[in-house]
This record gives C-alpha cells, structure tokens and sequence, in this order.
C-alpha cells in the first residue's frame, strides 16, 4: 500500500472545535489541537521518592483516569507565547497544590501517532514544596496521590481492579518493570 497519493494530498479540515480538529489528509483521518495548542506533562518526584499523580474523571473515557499532571501551554487568550515550563509549573502548582523550585525540559512526545498530531512536552519538576491541597480549577474534580516509586506497580493494579483508567504515560513509571 504506498503513502504517495496521501503524502501529496491537501490538508482538509473536516471539523473544527474549541480546542480539537479533525482533518483528512489522503486516507488518513485524524485530530489535532485547534489553534496550535501544545501540551505540557510533569514528572514530579520529591525529595522522599514519591511521585504525584492525579486522578480525574475523563468524558471521552467515561471513568476517572490517573494521570501524571498536565496542562495546556497557551489556551488562555493573551497566552499563546507562553513557554512549556512556565506552563508546567503553573499547572503543577493548580493540579497537585506543589511549587516546583526547577524545571528540566525531558523533550517532545507524540501519544498516538496514527490518531492524534498532538504532542506534549514531557517536563521533570524537581525541588517541590506543597504550598496548597491543589485540585484544579473550579471546572475540575482532581484528586492528588502522592505514590511511593516503589509501590507504584501496586498502586496501578489497585487503581485498575476499581475500574480507573491508565494513562499511557505511566508507563515510564512502570519502566523495568514490564521487562522483567
């Protein structure tokens, strides 16, 4: 099957939201972030070991998912300059209630490449300090869990046997572990 009548073929847009497009492009259909809306991740591991992780109820999945915390870089009106870390730290901060005294850009990640042309820039938080209970915005429910790395397996297995949804990205969590 050859890529070339895809590859040469006009961008379309079929459907255009706030926030989602979807688009044909040959054969292949497919969503992106409308108005070139990234998206930062935060990798946020304290001093004692523990990672933050944030529970939240996801519509297109229809139950709550358990995330790595995550946000949009320049969804606000007068935002659209706005820096991948500057973004992360403030999401960090509204979702899990923890300053980040520094920001380490890991890279850009793409989640699904055959669906979706989104991708998100994968950000360690490090010197955290809580400074508030976190949770969100008021349009959010999050829930915050400070996890132990080393329970982190457990802790997924418990969260899946009630029904949770996984997030792809803990997989990095998971790491060695599924090799073994």
């Amino acid at each position: 099957m050859s890529m070339d009548g895809d590859l040469d073929a006009p961008d379309e847009i079929v459907w255009q939201g706030n926030y989602v497009t979807a688009r044909k492009k040959g054969r292949w259909e497919y969503v992106s972030r409308a108005r070139g809306i990234r998206a930062a991740v935060i990798l946020a591991v304290d001093e004692e070991d523990h990672v933050l992780l944030v529970e939240q109820y996801r519509v297109p999945l229809g139950k709550r998912c358990i995330e790595l915390p995550a946000g949009l870089i320049g969804d606000d009106d007068g935002a659209e300059g706005e820096e991948p870390a500057a973004a992360a730290a403030r999401e960090l901060e509204e979702e899990t209630g923890y300053r980040t005294g520094r920001m380490e850009l890991i890279g850009e990640f793409y989640s699904s490449p055959g669906m979706v042309s989104e991708s998100f820039t994968l950000v360690r938080a490090h010197d955290l300090v809580k400074v508030s209970e976190g949770g969100g915005t008021e349009s959010e429910d999050i829930t915050v869990h400070r996890v132990p790395l080393t329970g982190v397996a457990d802790a997924i297995a418990g969260w899946r046997a009630q029904g949770f949804a996984i997030d792809v990205r803990m997989l990095m969590l998971l790491g060695p572990g599924v090799l073994a």
